[in-house]
């Protein structure tokens, strides 16, 4: 039976891990949240590469047949080293993410929103303008939308959710997009309060892109499937939150060193 094998630097790639579940019910997966080193985000493009490839490696010695890089700002700065340094494919999450966008803009106006590390390196800049030459990208980080969706402030009628999601979106407003790429695992939790700031944008969940993806490369898989979850930091936090990112409980979680 297939097996991937699937990281991020925290508990946010879950959702990435539920659009997979969503489509290949029957893929067996072993997950990574690299909580000790959390946020990547904040981080520099050399220590997010040194961090992601000590990730990959402990996956790929469980023996996986694909890796996916569900971390936006790990898949926007780390995948040619990861790439060069696997035998195995290794898909990130910015360019189907970026794709999807592409294809989905109507006036070529679409927005990015995502960690200051995924912001500042361009990458989501880029993959949209290979994919559409000419398009107009407006991007800018959110940094607060991750706090909120872990401490579980997702109601768009909640005030404090909808202030800060009013002021991160404005320029996005004003910019005209009519496509919005959440390029943040984190960012799914909290698609209410962005679509009552935007309601005439397409939302683009880059989770959703990579599981098409992952599924057009490994097609179907028979269950029933097995999962493992291992961190890099005592588990209680990322079991406490899990569900809400995953839709569904996980009762055990390993902590590794890597």
């Amino acid at each position: 039976m297939a097996r991937i094998g699937i990281f991020d630097s925290g508990v946010g790639g879950l959702t990435v891990q539920k659009a997979i579940f969503a489509r290949l019910p029957g893929l067996d997966t072993v997950y990574l949240g690299d909580t000790a080193r959390v946020p990547y985000g904040s981080k520099s493009a050399e220590v997010v590469t040194q961090y992601s490839l000590r990730n990959a490696r402990f996956l790929v010695a469980r023996e996986i047949e694909l890796l996916v890089v569900a971390c936006n700002t790990a898949s926007a700065v780390a995948l040619p080293a990861l790439r060069e340094a696997l035998a195995i494919p290794v898909l990130g999450v910015v360019e189907p993410g970026a794709r999807v966008a592409a294809r989905a803009s109507r006036t070529g106006r679409v927005g990015v929103i995502g960690t200051a590390g995924t912001i500042a390196s361009g990458a989501y800049q880029r993959a949209i303008a290979a994919a559409r030459p000419g398009a107009e990208v407006v991007a800018a980080a959110c940094p607060l939308f991750v706090p909120l969706a872990e401490e579980g402030w997702t109601d768009p009628e909640d005030e404090v959710v909808r202030l800060v999601a009013r002021r991160y979106l404005a320029p996005f407003r004003e910019a005209a997009v009519d496509t919005l790429v959440l390029g943040c695992t984190h960012y799914p939790l909290l698609r209410g309060a962005i679509a009552r700031e935007l309601p005439e944008v397409t939302l683009v969940d880059s989770g959703d892109a990579i599981a098409a993806e992952v599924a057009e490369r490994l097609g179907a898989a028979g269950g029933p499937a097995q999962h493992r979850f291992f961190v890099t930091d005592t588990p209680a936090r990322f079991l406490t939150v899990a569900e809400r990112f995953l839709g569904r409980a996980v009762e055990r979680a390993e902590q590794v060193d890597i």
